[in-house]
């Protein structure tokens, strides 16, 4: 560090100069001068007896300790004492007065700089122990990238008017006791009892407890009614025991097994993973409702759903108050380096669509990573350093002090709910055991571990503390341990008893008026017509344009011709399909929220859901302006983000089963990049968790020459995940048909999530447009069966779905086939085969059935049905589509042309033409494009 050796006697002047400057303007000069000249004038006023001369080398020390000061504050975190079972790296240059220009000869002289830190001035010795005490003892704080002047000196002030040390009265220092003993006789009680057993401990970070205990009262204090959790599975045993306050005897219950049920439609999932709500009452008598959110495996992913679930109640419950809920993510060292859903998520922390009024982050900072050393699990130096991306302030805790640990997390609460920024708590800890029980942690670092076996519990270090402040008495902490010891052991010895401890899901809170579905309730689908003169009614406000604003001139000419299709035609596209399908929600009252990657335009530049005028960035929703009293309408343009959005949607439908909760993929395919979403919560979680959700993706998919990116959506990897009436999976040909598909999702007292195949191409197709009867009349039609052909003198029927309809149909007409019928299966999933095996009924004389899809054999629904289908009267079906391959589909325009040809000539058994040809090239002509 520069120690300033530049400056002498000679720069007298020029000091002299940025004085005079600094009594006209203080904000003339720099900050550090700024603070030099504040308490150089303090110094000044007071006596000579405590102030030292005022000779220039003593004038150029006094910068030298403003730098010492403003060193500490930034580099301060670097030489913490946090680390309870390693020593901390090294890092240069030190904090040492000579790097100041500064030498231990200064340390009984006074300095005015003291007036920064608020102790007036002081000798230097003071000033140092101050520092030392205040940035580097069990708490490190990493703020000074924060930008906000305002929001720096509030940090500063807060830490150093206490010199971030915590002041806990008797009473508060025993309920901490209290906790931490729970925590630690919890984790011990169970490895004794159930040895051998997972159950991902705490040990080693039991300040945990304590910490979040503490932080429930604070932000009640604050105003803080709710709190939504999301963790993985180390020590989420011991949170929700002596957190969320679920009963030690079901959780021993689950242990021994008792939570099975034969009858049970469910699987379940191992007790580390499951989620718990809960009303808790704080010390102060405030009310609190505490949900934990489950949790696969994947570290990590629960982050977006817990995001959501936020927004959502804050949205329906708390009327857009982000002041009376709160997030908390608990994350591990590893995982939140590591994985890259911490970065998506986190870059939603300021955005509209997704903000929550500020994220509680914190860290089981364990050191290690499975098997894997910190050194080798990240580039950067702290796991944390990701919070600089939102400019969050983070503060490192050493693990073993449960009055540091809880006094920074209360100071990060009331940074967050004064800022409404994320802020992260980085406890420096350790895991007792190896990544599970049975692991053995001495293969890969026997040093370390033989050192953790030698370091007392966070309980016991505490204990000893206050046993020297005279706190307590070693016999009330052995008495303690003993009566809870008791406590756990009766719990046990009742849970033994049990015979079973399944109950039948009852929904709650938002969601008391669901229940869950039945075979039954897919056989058909509700009504979800809309009247006539109401559907018009809306169809003519969203397609008319205010005259009062100026519109982009091919907007205009867009809404002329919507608005025909309301006033005269009464024919609607797929756009004006999906806009009325939003529009009759919303005035029945119903909230729709759409968002993804350029949304609000649509990709395809088929939408418009958003306008911008003209002339300046003022924008206008059609939707928003149907009545006083109608739904909210949000709809967003997502960051680049599919993991983190898909999630945060997931969360959103989770809260509540009342809004029609949309993501939809730039491309279909792109979805693939939250695979894990849909793999463990919207294909599982009602299987794993009893959680319904509502979400509803759109996905678009379609053959037409774009090339492997951006024709398939994988409608196979969703087909292989439907089991248990898990989800519904559609791929429509009509608008209308999809119009019902999204009314669907109300029309029910349960919740399941739709999977939507959408068009490209047809977007813009002739044919692919519904009469107005269709709208007015009837319900989402699993099957639709072929009235271009007559039934008797058909002898194949061809089953398909989504876009190949259309070319099909096209061939059909173009060669007047009659003896060749069309079915098409709008729904995948559930399965309509009942309404298939009846419109193959129909047609008395067909001799065959065949499936014909774009896909290659080995993918789209294909694979699926060839399954479900072979115990039906379709054993003998066979299938038409481009041959197996491990690619989606071509990138040469031609080939691509040349197989859909060959897939239409299949189809109706004739010789490949022009006129196969010039109909495979029309889909590939209408498509926006875009890449």
């Amino acid at each position: 560090m520069d120690n300033l050796s530049y400056l002498s006697g000679e720069n007298a002047e020029y000091i002299d100069s940025l004085y005079k400057a600094y009594k006209e303007d203080p904000h003339a000069v720099e900050f550090g001068w700024q603070k030099f000249f504040e308490g150089f004038d303090f110094g000044r006023s007071a006596s000579d007896s405590t102030v030292a001369s005022q000779a220039p080398e003593h004038f150029f020390k006094e910068v030298n300790v403003l730098n010492l000061i403003d060193g500490y504050r930034n580099r301060g975190h670097l030489f913490t004492k946090t680390n309870p079972v390693r020593e901390r790296r090294k890092h240069l240059p030190t904090l040492a007065l000579e790097n100041f220009g500064l030498s231990e000869a200064d340390l009984d002289t006074v300095f005015n700089s003291g007036v920064e830190i608020g102790i007036g001035a002081a000798k230097l010795r003071d000033i140092v122990a101050f520092l030392e005490q205040t940035y580097c003892g069990s708490i490190g704080a990493q703020y000074k990238y924060v930008r906000t002047p305002e929001v720096l000196t509030w940090i500063e002030d807060k830490m150093e008017s206490s010199r971030n040390t915590a002041k806990f009265s008797i009473e508060e220092k025993r309920r901490i006791l209290k906790k931490l003993n729970e925590a630690v006789s919890f984790e011990n009680f169970l490895g004794t009892k159930f040895l051998g057993q997972k159950r991902f401990s705490l040990e080693g970070a039991e300040a945990l407890i304590p910490a979040l205990d503490s932080v429930i009262e604070k932000g009640a204090d604050l105003g803080i009614k709710e709190f939504v959790i999301g963790m993985a599975h180390r020590g989420r045993l011991n949170v929700l025991a002596n957190i969320m306050q679920k009963t030690y005897k079901d959780i021993f219950a689950e242990f021994e097994g008792k939570g099975y049920s034969a009858t049970s439609p469910f699987g379940g999932d191992v007790k580390y993973h499951l989620g718990y709500s809960t009303d808790v009452t704080t010390n102060q008598g405030k009310n609190v409702h505490l949900s934990l959110c489950p949790n696969p495996s994947h570290l990590e992913t629960v982050n977006g759903v817990v995001e959501g679930m936020t927004r959502s109640k804050i949205d329906f419950k708390y009327g857009g108050d982000d002041s009376l809920i709160a997030p908390i993510l608990i994350h591990g060292d590893a995982s939140i380096a590591g994985q890259g859903i911490v970065y998506e998520v986190i870059q939603m922390a300021g955005l509209d669509g997704y903000k929550t009024g500020g994220t509680i982050h914190l860290v089981i900072n364990n050191q290690i990573g499975f098997t894997t050393n910190y050194k080798d699990a990240r580039t950067s130096t702290y796991c944390t350093d990701i919070a600089k991306v939102t400019l969050s302030p983070v503060f490192h805790v050493n693990g073993d002090d449960v009055e540091a640990l809880v006094y920074a997390i209360n100071l990060a609460m009331e940074y967050r709910m004064r800022y409404k920024n994320d802020v992260f708590i980085d406890i420096l800890c350790y895991r007792r055991f190896g990544h599970n029980e049975a692991d053995e942690p001495k293969f890969t670092q026997p040093l370390l571990y033989k050192a953790i076996e030698q370091h007392a519990n966070p309980r016991d270090i505490y204990i000893k503390q206050l046993i020297g402040e005279g706190a307590l008495e070693a016999s009330m902490a052995k008495e303690m341990e003993k009566e809870f010891r008791g406590i756990l052991q009766q719990r046990l010895n009742e849970a033994k008893e049990l015979v079973s401890t399944y109950q039948d899901v009852k929904f709650g809170g938002a969601w008391a008026e669901m229940r869950l579905a039945s075979a039954k309730d897919f056989e058909t689908s509700p009504d979800t017509s809309v009247d006539k003169d109401t559907l018009l009614s809306i169809a003519n406000k969203i397609s008319t344009l205010p005259k009062d604003r100026k519109f982009f001139k091919k907007i205009e000419k867009l809404f002329d011709e919507r608005n025909k299709m309301a006033t005269a035609t009464h024919i609607f596209d797929w756009a004006m399909a999906e806009q009325l399908a939003y529009g009759t929600l919303l005035t029945e009252g119903k909230r729709v929220r759409l968002s993804g990657q350029d949304v609000e335009r649509g990709t395809f530049s088929h939408r418009h859901a958003v306008l911008t005028l003209e002339d300046q960035e003022e924008e206008y929703i059609p939707l928003a302006h149907l009545s006083p009293d109608q739904g909210s309408f949000d709809i967003y343009n997502s960051h680049l983000s599919e993991y983190g959005v898909l999630g945060f949607e997931y969360g959103y439908a989770m809260a509540n089963p009342n809004a029609l909760t949309i993501w939809e993929a730039q491309f279909g395919d792109f979805f693939n990049g939250a695979q894990i979403v849909v793999d463990q919560y919207i294909a599982s979680a009602e299987t794993k968790w009893q959680r319904e959700n509502g979400l509803v993706m759109l996905l678009p998919h379609g053959y037409e020459g774009q090339g492997p990116e951006h024709s398939s959506a994988r409608i196979e990897r969703f087909m292989e995940l439907c089991a248990d009436y898990n989800m519904q999976v559609t791929n429509c040909t009509t608008p209308a048909n999809f119009f019902h598909a999204l009314r669907r999702q109300f029309a029910r007292d349960f919740r399941k999530p739709l999977v939507v195949f959408t068009p490209k191409s047809l977007l813009r197709h002739p044919a692919c447009v519904s009469k107005l009867e269709e709208f007015t009349e009837g319900r989402f039609h699993e099957v639709i069966t072929d009235t271009n052909v007559t039934a008797t003198e058909v002898t194949r029927v061809l089953f398909c779905s989504g876009k190949i309809y259309y070319e099909l149909l096209e061939k059909q007409r173009n060669d007047q086939i009659k003896n060749v019928a069309i079915v098409r299966v709008e729904q995948l999933y559930p399965l309509p085969i009942e309404q298939m095996e009846a419109a193959y009924a129909s047609y008395k004389n067909a001799k065959e059935a065949i499936w014909v899809q774009e896909e290659p054999e080995n993918m789209g629904a294909w694979p699926f049905l060839l399954r479900k289908l072979r115990k039906t009267i379709f054993s003998n079906i066979e299938v038409i589509s481009r041959k197996e391959s491990s690619s989606t589909a071509s990138g040469f325009a031609k080939q691509h042309a040349d197989q859909q040809a060959y897939i239409l000539a299949k189809a109706f058994e004739m010789p490949v033409t022009e006129k196969e040809q010039k109909i495979a090239k029309k889909s590939v002509s209408k498509i926006y494009n875009v890449d």
